[in-house]
């Protein structure tokens, strides 16, 4: 399995919306749009959790193309990098 990051989304899209879109590339096991903790509105950008064969034809077919009225952005996710521990207060 596979993490696609997807970045542009548009502030009304639902996790159903971006599963649908991808699924016409491949097939999709889970779809997250993250969302801001304070006010829990979209970010703008999620994940999208496909197999493996599926990678290569959804970026080719999905980043640059319009959803919503946006260009997506769609590359392959990176792993999160652990800097130093960010002060709370």
């Amino acid at each position: 399995m596979s993490k696609l990051y997807v970045g542009n989304l548009p502030w009304s899209a639902t996790e159903d919306e971006v599963r649908d879109y991808f699924a016409e590339f491949g097939s999709v096991q889970a779809v997250t749009i993250v969302v801001d903790r304070e006010t829990g509105r979209s970010r703008g950008f999620g994940f999208v959790e496909v197999d493996d064969e599926s990678v290569d034809a959804m970026i080719t077919n999905s980043d640059g193309k319009e959803f919503g009225g946006r260009t997506l952005r769609v590359d392959r996710a990176r792993e999160r990098s652990r800097g130093p521990a960010r002060d709370r207060r």
